[in-house]
């Protein structure tokens, strides 16, 4: 492992450690077990990566540092997402390899492929990079949640934001999972979905965190909402004398 690939793996694992609340230095070297090097940390002191404690026993990000551990996650994660998404099965080992080959510019790209996804298939947040923003102002985003669609439409499922490893296996072994085309046939008193030729009920909570791939139909809809919207404005500024 060379030594660009051992600083990132120790800043992965501060952020990790930020996320679960702790900044104990015997915390690292517990995570990290023999890939721990202590020669490593003060290099990341000395650039201003980390903070630690007079007596050492405590260590953080500092803000350089957490900019920089943010787009590690944000690629690591979103690679998760891309390969469990496309291949299924085992994804960690590749994404391991992604996060340190890709440009953010090509992050940003697979991020936009998959619909702006906001956790990883385990469950984890991924980071939400300038793509997302601009797609919250100024797009529709391809992907949607599945209660969005009207009784008896159906749609492919894009991806599902599962909360713990638990209830993704359990979404698997109910065969809801990325690529499958999905019916929607209820909302109340439960919802009901087709999926493989079964019925299923599931509440309101659940069925939120699937997202699927908007149909012709939506995409339609969307733009002559939005065409709608800007003929108004065009009215509007008309009429007060406005350029367009």
């Amino acid at each position: 492992m060379n030594k660009k690939r051992e600083k990132d793996e120790h800043i992965e694992r501060l952020y990790y450690m930020k996320e679960e609340g702790a900044d104990l230095m015997d915390a690292l070297k517990n995570a990290m077990n023999s890939n721990f090097d202590a020669a490593i940390v003060v290099e990341l002191s000395a650039d201003d990566m980390v903070d630690l404690t007079d007596d050492n026993k405590k260590i953080k990000l500092t803000d350089k540092g957490e900019v920089y551990a943010r787009q590690l996650i944000r690629a690591h994660r979103l690679a998760e997402r891309m390969l469990y998404n496309v291949l299924g099965g085992d994804f960690e080992s590749g994404a391991c390899e992604f996060e340190h080959i890709v440009t953010p510019e090509l992050v940003d790209s697979i991020c936009i492929l998959l619909g702006h996804p906001k956790t990883c298939p385990h469950g984890m947040p991924i980071p939400e990079g300038q793509c997302c923003k601009k797609s919250f102002r100024n797009a529709q985003t391809s992907v949607i949640a599945l209660t969005e669609l009207e009784v008896g439409q159906s749609a492919r499922i894009a991806y599902i934001n599962c909360k713990s490893d638990p209830q993704l296996h359990k979404m698997d072994n109910l065969r809801i999972r990325p690529g499958v085309v999905v019916t929607l046939h209820q909302r109340y008193p439960a919802y009901v979905i087709e999926c493989e030729s079964s019925n299923i009920a599931m509440d309101e909570e659940i069925v939120a965190n699937i997202c699927v791939w908007r149909s012709p139909e939506h995409l339609q809809a969307a733009g002559k909402e939005a065409g709608e919207k800007h003929s108004g404005r065009r009215r509007f500024r008309h009429r007060h004398g406005a350029s367009s």
